[in-house]
C-alpha cells in the first residue's frame, strides 16, 4: 500500500499546530495533523488561556500585537469568539518600589514607540478592582488584553481546519523522519504520511521530532498549575498579576476563580504526566488573599497542571529548521504560547507555502538554542 501524499504534515494536534493546519488549508494545500494522542491533551487543554501583550519579553512583542489584533477579530477566523472577553491585563504594584519598575517599563515602550501599555494610579487601579487591598499604589495595564476559553478555542480551530479539509489523525504516534527523495516521509505507529514539508508543534515531545531530521534542540518541561474555586458572584473582569510574586487571578464567565501565575508541578515526559504540588500552589492562594481578602474563605473545588515545553530563554523556536529544508518549527512557548496562537499559524503559512514571512521571527530561531546567533 503506497503512503498518503499531502502537501504538508503538521505533527501535533494542540492550538499552534490546529493554528498552522487551518491557515495552510486555506490556501488550497493538502494538510494532515498526526496527534499522538488527542486535540488538546497537553498544553492546549491545560491553559489558563491569558490573551497577553502585558509585559511580553521584547523579542516576541511585535508578533504579540497582532495576535492581539487577531483575537479582536477571532469569529472571522474561526466562525467563534472562542470566549474572548477584553476586560484588560493588569500588573500591580503592591510597593512604590514595585511600581518604580513599572514605570521604567512603560517609559522604555514608549521612547520605542510603543504605546499599549499604560500606568495606572491606584484611585484607577480602585475603580477597575474594587475589592483589591488597599495597600496597593499602582499599576500597568493593557486595555485591550484579556482571556478566552481554551476549550471552546479547541473545538472552533478544530472544525475550522476540518471544514477546510485538513485530515486529522489522532492516537497516531511519530516514530522517525527521514527523507524520501525531495520530501519528508513520516513514519508513524500506524503508517506512513509523504509530503515536502513538516511542521513540528509536538509542544514538550518537538525536539524529539526535531532531532530525527538532525536539529538537537536543547528544550525542557515544565508543569504549570492552575486552581479553579467555586463559583462567586461577579466582582472583578480584568486579569490581575503581581509584581515579583507569581500569581493571574481571573473570574470566568461562570463565577468561578481561576488562578495560576506559572507556579510549577512536577512534569515527567516519559510517563507523559504533571502532577500538581500542593504545597507550591498554596503559594498562588497566599498572593490571591493578600490582593483580594474578600476570597480568603472560599472553597477551591479542581486543580491541574499540564505539560509543556520550556526553552532557556522561554521563548518560543518559531522558524525554518538550520539543517533540514522542508521542517518548519513552532513549539517551546514556556507557558505563554496561547495568546500566540493565530499569528504564529499565519506565519507558519508563509514560511510553508512562500518560504519567507516578513513577521519579525529573527530572535526566535532555533540556532539561538543551538550554539549559534540568530
Amino acid at each position: 500500500m503506497s503512503a498518503p501524499i499531502f502537501d504538508v504534515v503538521v505533527i501535533g494536534g494542540g492550538l499552534h499546530g490546529l493554528s498552522a493546519a487551518l491557515h495552510i488549508a486555506r490556501q488550497g494545500k493538502r494538510v494532515v495533523v498526526i496527534e499522538r494522542h488527542w486535540t488538546g491533551r497537553h498544553a492546549s487543554g491545560a491553559t489558563a488561556a491569558g490573551v497577553r501583550t502585558l509585559n511580553r519579553d521584547r523579542r516576541e512583542l511585535d508578533l504579540s500585537l497582532e495576535a492581539l489584533d487577531m483575537w479582536h477579530n477571532m469569529a472571522a477566523l474561526v466562525g467563534d469568539d472562542c470566549g474572548f472577553h477584553a476586560h484588560g491585563q493588569i500588573c500591580v504594584a503592591e510597593t512604590e518600589q514595585g511600581l518604580a519598575k513599572l514605570a521604567t517599563r512603560v517609559e522604555g515602550l514608549r521612547a520605542a514607540g510603543y504605546t499599549h501599555e499604560e500606568l495606572i494610579d491606584a484611585a484607577e487601579l480602585r475603580r477597575l478592582l474594587p475589592a483589591l487591598s488597599p495597600h496597593c499604589v499602582g499599576a500597568s495595564m493593557v486595555r485591550r488584553d484579556g482571556a478566552a476559553d481554551p476549550h471552546r478555542a479547541l473545538r472552533a480551530f478544530r472544525a475550522s481546519a476540518e471544514a477546510a479539509g485538513v485530515t486529522l489523525v489522532e492516537h497516531c504516534a511519530v516514530m522517525d523522519l527521514r527523507r524520501q527523495g525531495a520530501d519528508w516521509c513520516v513514519v508513524t505507529e500506524r503508517g506512513e504520511w509523504v509530503a515536502p514539508a513538516v511542521v513540528n508543534a509536538a509542544g514538550a515531545w518537538s525536539a524529539r521530532i526535531a532531532a530525527m531530521a538532525g536539529d538537537e534542540i536543547p528544550l525542557d518541561t515544565k508543569s504549570s498549575m492552575m486552581m479553579v474555586s467555586e463559583r462567586l458572584r461577579p466582582f472583578i473582569k480584568p486579569v490581575v498579576a503581581i509584581v515579583g510574586r507569581s500569581l493571574s487571578f481571573k473570574q470566568s464567565d461562570q463565577g468561578t476563580l481561576v488562578i495560576g501565575g506559572g507556579l510549577q508541578g512536577t512534569p515527567n515526559l516519559e510517563r507523559e504526566t504533571s502532577t500538581a504540588r500542593m504545597r507550591v500552589l498554596a503559594k498562588g492562594a497566599h498572593a490571591a488573599t493578600d490582593l483580594f481578602p474578600m476570597v480568603r474563605d472560599i472553597r477551591i473545588v479542581r486543580v491541574w497542571a499540564g505539560l509543556e515545553a520550556k526553552t532557556e530563554d522561554l521563548l518560543p523556536v518559531v522558524g525554518p529548521s538550520p539543517n533540514a529544508p522542508g521542517l518548519f518549527h513552532a513549539f517551546g512557548f514556556s507557558g505563554h504560547g496561547f495568546e500566540l496562537v493565530p499569528v504564529v499559524g499565519a506565519l507558519m503559512a508563509d514560511l510553508v507555502l512562500r518560504g519567507s514571512t516578513s513577521r519579525p521571527i529573527e530572535a526566535l530561531q532555533a540556532t539561538r538554542l543551538m550554539g549559534g546567533q540568530p
